[in-house]
């Protein structure tokens, strides 16, 4: 499944709101907001209704009023430069109130959220002396060198029996993970805890569908989850091929193969007819 790719950051958005359920009546989340006119965005902003309510989930113990949140895939990169990135979007926020202070310095936060810990960022805080904590598993401030607090979510490192729909977010799944996955995302029986969960567990297919197949083979309570699963799952294998097709039209004409040539390749090779075979040309 390397050959897909992976929109990590809806299923983050999907695992914030499953993460911090207890809260959902006094959160207000904004996907990608925009700082300003130009295609500068916030991952997620996470407003609380109430500045005083105290959230529940330990990853928003931190929470201010107006909560900056970055993302970071697998893949990304996060480094002193992009620590101080997420501050910049923080400040950039704060500018843009409405009127002068409007959003103040106290009601703001920065949390940058990924899968292993930046050991080059860490290791150059201690260089240049900037203190952190580590209050909770997984979980660090960042004390000095920041205008707003600040937090590392290091999601590999938190408690998975707390953090299920965060760790999830990964693409070194074992096969125990992905079936306690599975039976979470089974249990849950409202409609919009559903909706995001199934966010939550496309990406985790997507990034770990060896797994998923190897489960198919495994105990009858996981093929009976997997059978509940198999819209999605087909889904992501029918996308797998639709790629492959694509990259396969693609090559044919680098080669300078006519449509009816290619044409007469895919319905061999893919078992396609002319008429679906022509939806690629």
């Amino acid at each position: 499944m390397k050959d897909i790719e992976v929109q990590w950051h809806p299923g983050f958005v999907a695992a914030m709101n499953l993460e911090l359920a207890g809260n959902r009546a006094d959160l207000i989340y904004e996907k990608e907001y925009n700082l300003n006119m130009k295609p500068l965005a916030i991952d997620l902003l996470v407003i609380k209704k109430n500045a005083h309510v105290q959230i529940e989930n330990e990853i928003g113990k931190l929470f201010r009023g107006h909560n900056i949140m970055e993302y970071k895939s697998p893949q990304d990169h996060l480094d002193i430069d992009v620590f101080y990135k997420s501050g910049a979007y923080a400040s950039l926020y704060k500018a843009y109130g409405e009127c002068v202070d409007d959003r103040t310095v106290e009601d703001i936060t920065v949390s940058i959220v990924r899968e292993a810990k930046p050991v080059g960022l860490f290791n150059y805080f201690e260089k240049h002396g900037v203190r952190m904590t580590n209050p909770y598993q997984g979980i660090y401030y960042i004390l000095d060198n920041v205008l707003f607090p600040t937090q590392i979510i290091v999601t590999g490192e938190l408690d998975k029996r707390n953090h299920i729909w965060l760790k999830a977010l990964s693409d070194k799944m074992e096969k125990q993970d992905l079936k306690e996955l599975l039976e979470h995302v089974n249990a849950l029986s409202k409609k919009q805890e559903k909706e995001l969960a199934d966010s939550v567990l496309e990406v985790s297919i997507k990034a770990n569908c060896h797994i998923a197949n190897e489960l198919r083979g495994g105990d009858s309570v996981c093929n009976a989850l997997l059978e509940l699963m198999e819209p999605e799952i087909n889904k992501i294998v029918e996308s797998k091929v639709q790629e492959a097709i694509q990259k396969a039209v693609r090559s044919f004409r680098d080669l300078g193969a006519d449509n009816e040539k290619i044409r007469e390749i895919l319905m061999k090779n893919y078992a396609l007819t002319s008429k679906e075979a022509g939806m690629y040309l």
